[in-house]
């Protein structure tokens, strides 16, 4: 028989089972309850947002800007000749090389873009490309670091993670930041689009598309020996023991996006099999976008922006896909054929659904290329079968911008005569992240993370919005 002395507990004991129920509370987001704590829920920013998502195509590797969105008729003048000035010593240079593509102008304003892009030419009018960009370092991965985290070296979050830890997700079963990249990583690997020191379910979730089974390109998307009524029992049963263990190592954030990341793994199983399910996109969108890796990973990311993914990066191919030292005029042909198409069919796409307001896309690499011949490595000697190629060049490149509140049609700042380095209305990197959360609705200087004593954000302690291409 039981006294009333056996149902006593201890103080102990009370301050276990009181910490346990906290932290049973805290578990609500992976619980699958609408709860304030869960990472996941949509936030407002600080202004009102032009934009709701964000698709970055990345040109990894270096576009030349002179081939593509910034032509310099004066090249062609002194194309094989020394310029009339003297150039970054950094650079090993020859002649000046004229670019053998044709630029034509399209639309009301009259943007000029060459026939690297076939595609773009109809888009003209929907389009700002910034001409005047810079950067710090005319090397890959430093340079690179600098576009998706904002830092040449350290290990920071990349702009995706900022993003999702400022406003959250509108979709519970999806990531909020996805990557895209057939074949492999990029230079740097998973450093370009990590969370840092943010909590790790802020961090992206790298797809390989060259896959086109979605058992292979979601990896264990399906458990083929489980039920899904027994997955959802397993998963309730794994959140109370974690729960409870939690309530004992208080304020591991390793340990929460861990089990966040299971919780999500589960929704996933339904909806990303959805999402990247391509057969069930009428046969003219898929013929609107066309057939090779990177115009797939573009139809993919509008399913994913439209399923309220909060960014979307899309990566060319593994390594430096775009770093042509020699023969580039073939090289760079090549690439901008396995994606021109696909480019001009997300904007047209968008638009078609109305998402190309909500949407904002950037079109930019770590940097652009020198308007000078290359010369061969180890003293080699320029004869009949030298194919010319451009050397790294970060004092003046291009990118572009489209949808999301920004001016169609608009060009702003410009490089030197001859498109080696930028002098009007210069725009860093920072700047371009600045204009970027602008156009999400989030003031950079606001979206801060303390870690290590001090106070981190995507701009460090710079950069300025670029209002001039905000419409």
């Amino acid at each position: 028989m039981l006294t009333n002395t056996d149902k006593l507990i201890t103080r102990r004991q009370w301050l276990q089972a009181v910490g346990s129920g906290i932290g049973t509370i805290g578990m609500a987001s992976v619980m699958g309850q609408e709860k304030a704590s869960n990472p996941f829920k949509a936030k407002p920013g600080q202004f009102l947002p032009k934009a709701k998502s964000l698709i970055h195509i990345c040109i990894n590797g270096g576009l030349s800007q002179v081939d593509s969105f910034d032509p310099k008729p004066l090249l062609e003048k002194w194309d094989g000749k020394a310029l009339p000035r003297t150039f970054k010593t950094e650079f090993k240079t020859g002649g000046a090389y004229a670019s053998r593509f044709k630029f034509k102008k399209y639309g009301q304003s009259g943007m000029p873009i060459s026939n690297m892009f076939p595609h773009l030419g109809q888009h003209a009018d929907d389009i700002c490309v910034i001409r005047s960009m810079h950067t710090d370092v005319p090397n890959h991965e430093p340079g690179l670091m600098m576009l998706n985290t904002g830092d040449n070296i350290l290990p920071r979050p990349s702009m995706g993670s900022w993003i999702n830890y400022g406003l959250g997700s509108s979709n519970q079963n999806l990531p909020g930041y996805i990557v895209l990249s057939p074949g492999g990583y990029p230079v740097s690997g998973a450093a370009n689009w990590r969370s840092s020191f943010l909590p790790g379910i802020f961090q992206g979730t790298y797809i390989d598309t060259k896959n086109t089974r979605i058992d292979k390109l979601i990896e264990n998307i399906r458990n083929r020996k489980v039920t899904s009524t027994i997955q959802r029992k397993q998963i309730d049963l794994l959140s109370e023991l974690n729960a409870k263990h939690l309530a004992k190592k208080a304020g591991e954030a390793e340990f929460d996006s861990r089990m966040k990341s299971y919780e999500l793994a589960y929704n996933m199983q339904l909806e990303a099999t959805d999402a990247f399910d391509l057969s069930k996109e009428p046969q003219h969108i898929l013929d609107m976008y066309g057939k090779t890796p990177q115009c797939r990973q573009l139809l993919m990311a509008r399913r994913l922006v439209e399923r309220g993914v909060r960014c979307v990066q899309l990566f060319h191919a593994p390594g430096n896909a775009w770093d042509h030292h020699f023969d580039i005029d073939r090289l760079h042909a090549k690439n901008a054929a396995e994606c021109s198409q696909g480019v001009g069919a997300l904007i047209t796409d968008l638009k078609q659904r109305g998402l190309l307001d909500d949407t904002l896309i950037l079109f930019s690499g770590e940097f652009g290329r020198t308007p000078v011949v290359e010369m061969p490595r180890g003293g080699a000697k320029i004869d009949k079968n030298f194919k010319p190629g451009r050397d790294h060049n970060h004092h003046g490149f291009s990118c572009w911008l489209a949808g999301g509140g920004v001016k169609g049609g608009h060009i702003h700042g410009s490089t030197d005569e001859f498109g080696f380095e930028a002098v009007e209305d210069k725009v860093h990197v920072h700047d371009l992240h600045a204009t970027i959360l602008k156009l999400l609705g989030i003031d950079h200087e606001e979206l801060t993370y303390r870690f290590s004593g001090r106070d981190f954000r995507l701009t460090d302690v710079e950069g300025y919005v670029v209002n001039d291409i905000i419409a």
